[in-house]
């Protein structure tokens, strides 16, 4: 889904959401959109931002990339840089712990080192789980 800034002949502003670009294309071209304040069918797009909406699942769907994964046993920083972003895709609040985790694997640290120095790190997984 793409999201174009758009505005009418009376200079109102709106957003128009399309499937992808052909789609804005042949409906602008035969004036199938239309200004919601005023009914214009006189619309153009505002040069600026385009934004692609993507659905929680296709983001992390596109972070569980095999090629994505390469080399996080190996590399502490990619793994903290990895599971940041996997924060940020999720937008929720992971804890303080998890912060600290990340902090530590971005600037080198190992996940063993880490879970010595944390000892309490798996103590509210359930039994069996392993950090």
């Amino acid at each position: 889904m793409i999201i174009y800034d758009l505005r009418c002949e009376n200079s109102h502003r709106f957003e128009g959401w399309f499937h992808d670009r052909q789609a804005f294309s042949d409906q602008l071209s035969r004036q199938l959109i239309t200004c919601p304040v005023c009914g214009s069918l006189h619309v153009e797009r505002r040069i600026g931002r385009i934004r692609v909406a993507h659905s929680d699942e296709s983001r992390l769907e596109g972070m569980a990339d095999p090629s994505q994964l390469e080399g996080l046993d190996e590399d502490p920083r990619a793994l903290g840089r990895m599971m940041r972003q996997m924060k940020s895709s999720v937008g929720e609040d992971m804890g303080p712990v998890f912060d600290e985790v990340v902090d530590r694997l971005e600037a080198g640290q190992s996940p063993e080192d880490i879970d010595s120095a944390i000892p309490d790190l798996g103590s509210d997984l359930g039994a069996g789980d392993d950090f």
